[in-house]
């Protein structure tokens, strides 16, 4: 699909995947992604994908500050239910970025690359949407998403009540679209850094 041309400019990472290193994926186990492989996950581009997607990468950089992130070596905590409001949207993102996978994740080989059980739900966290822990040493980030200072358009829910109806024409479509992609270009290129939309909080092991 004919993807946003301002997606190739949000920010990227790259991550280690020790299992996609022994498996032979890459020769190294490094794996770049970028915000189109969150949208090809989940089938749309919205300020939540677009703020899950951020919130992860502020994430992967507050646990390894100096070091390529470890795929498959981290544990996420979601604060809400896995049917709980976008819960589940979020959670497939990080699920991307983490390799972290709940009940029906990868159970290993000879005790190794486990995913299984590293994404669970419902965690005790107020004030947060997720907590990141690295496996390896304990040390955790605190994640909250608050969109609320990269408005919508004021006209959006008119363009968005006019573009489903059936008798919408494309340019009625087309320009609810381009309303609504609008806020998420903000969102990952003007405010991917601001810790008044991403705010994150360490704790040492």
């Amino acid at each position: 699909m004919a993807m946003q041309p301002f997606f190739s400019d949000a920010p990227r990472i790259t991550v280690h995947d020790a299992l996609a290193e022994f498996l032979g994926s890459c020769d190294d186990g490094m794996i770049e992604y970028g915000y189109a492989d969150a949208v090809r996950v989940a089938g749309h581009s919205c300020p939540t994908v677009a703020g899950a997607y951020l919130m992860a990468l502020a994430g992967l950089h507050a646990l390894y500050p100096d070091a390529v992130p470890e795929r498959g070596g981290i544990e996420v905590a979601m604060s809400s239910g896995e049917e709980e409001g976008t819960t589940g949207v979020i959670a497939q993102v990080f699920t991307l970025l983490t390799g972290a996978a709940a009940s029906n994740g990868f159970h290993g080989i000879g005790g190794r690359f486990r995913r299984h059980g590293l994404l669970r739900y419902g965690e005790q966290m107020p004030g947060f949407v997720a907590r990141f822990r690295r496996t390896d040493t304990g040390d955790a980030v605190y994640l909250d998403l608050d969109v609320s200072s990269v408005p919508a358009a004021p006209d959006l829910r008119l363009r968005m009540t006019r573009a489903l109806q059936p008798d919408a024409d494309i340019e009625e479509r087309r320009g609810f679209a381009a309303t609504w992609q609008d806020r998420v270009r903000r969102l990952l290129l003007e405010h991917g850094s601001d810790p008044a939309v991403i705010r994150v909080v360490r704790q040492p092991a």
